[in-house]
């Protein structure tokens, strides 16, 4: 039968029949320049806390609009050193929860890493100038490719299946609260690591802390 495609598509949304097509949501953007060399390569380890940071962004849904989360995880003990979320996507995200780490924990050493993807966010003036404040090298992965930073997806997928996936959130208040109580008591302090001997990352601090005064 022959028929136009005006005719198709109201036939198929009576039927309530839709293409798989996924709808393309604006033109690709060809991502800027790296401000940082990649001085990880994908080792995602460190002899000591407070040597190497991971940091990335992930959002999440609610009936109120989406929640922007920022976190900086210590390469070392696992631990999220520092987060802050908002309902923008913006260098301030960035911003902020580095200063939350800084403030947290304090290095004293110039030789803090702080690896991140090519996002503008992290390629910004304001997280660049915040790096060099407090004397912090800068990182940057390869353009499209997640393994440069497979750290902080590993540690987001734990999020998800946990915490943004179990439920449907209503506001960003709710959302915000179960990150926060999720990070501080479940992943610090009760969910053993095997790349940390089976200790929790606030245990495995401890432990070394202690070793380290000793």
């Amino acid at each position: 039968m022959r028929a136009g495609r005006n005719r198709i598509n109201r036939l198929c949304s009576q039927q309530r029949l839709w293409s798989i097509h996924a709808r393309r949501r604006g033109r690709s953007r060809r991502p800027g320049p790296p401000v940082h060399d990649d001085l990880v390569r994908r080792e995602f380890s460190a002899p000591a806390p407070n040597r190497l940071w991971l940091t990335d962004i992930t959002e999440h849904p609610t009936a109120e609009g989406k929640l922007y989360l920022c976190a900086v995880k210590d390469a070392c003990s696992k631990r999220i050193v520092g987060y802050s979320m908002a309902d923008r996507m913006t260098s301030q995200l960035a911003v902020d929860a580095l200063a939350n780490a800084v403030s947290l924990r304090r290095p004293q050493t110039d030789q803090l890493v702080v690896h991140s993807d090519r996002g503008s966010q992290f390629r910004s003036h304001a997280f660049v100038q915040r790096l060099r404040r407090h004397r912090l090298h800068g990182s940057m992965g390869r353009v499209g490719t997640c393994a440069d930073n497979a750290a902080m997806e590993s540690f987001f997928a734990l999020l998800q299946k946990n915490v943004l996936n179990r439920r449907r959130w209503a506001t960003r208040d709710q959302l915000r609260l179960a990150i926060v109580i999720w990070i501080e008591r479940n992943y610090h302090r009760r969910r053993r690591q095997d790349t940390l001997g089976r200790l929790t990352p606030v245990e495995y601090e401890t432990l070394h802390h202690a070793a380290h005064a000793a």
